[in-house]
């Protein structure tokens, strides 16, 4: 299953870095250039581990995705549970670590892709457009981390 990654330091601390990354709405889409439309779904109004999300891609793809885990300030972790058609398989994890700069945040989706006969090609194209996307939405993420109404949003 590919395996694809980005780490980058924020200037803030990890519990301020996590807030930040579980933003919703508005807020949330001044940084993260990949999403158009976010939501829980099922009733819930806060993220914790079993929640769903509906996510709509800026390019229209969507798709509906579990938290299989929630540890704030150090971790969160989805799956997808339903989503375009070329993903058999869809996770990820973000994860936020303390450095002396402020935090490390790295955050690292495995995938496979459908039908069997196409996912050789598929995983090697997949590797290389949704690697750039999550290194594009981790440079939002960095921008977010010293946008004054994101951190506002996240502060006591």
């Amino acid at each position: 299953m590919p395996v694809v990654s980005a780490e980058a330091v924020v200037p803030v601390d990890p519990a301020t870095a996590f807030a930040v990354s579980q933003l919703t709405g508005a807020v949330r889409r001044r940084w993260d250039p990949f999403i158009s439309e976010q939501h829980f779904l099922d009733g819930a109004d806060v993220a914790a581990k079993g929640v769903r999300t509906f996510t709509r891609q800026r390019f229209g793809l969507s798709m509906v995705s579990r938290y299989v885990s929630y540890a704030p300030p150090t971790n969160v972790g989805m799956v997808m549970e339903r989503g375009p058609w070329f993903f058999a398989k869809l996770g990820g994890g973000w994860r936020f670590t303390e450095v002396p700069e402020g935090t490390l945040a790295v955050w690292k989706y495995n995938f496979s892709c459908r039908p069997g006969w196409l996912a050789p090609l598929a995983e090697w194209i997949g590797v290389r457009v949704l690697g750039a996307e999550i290194r594009r939405r981790l440079d939002g993420f960095v921008d977010g981390c010293s946008d004054p109404e994101v951190l506002a949003a996240v502060s006591p």
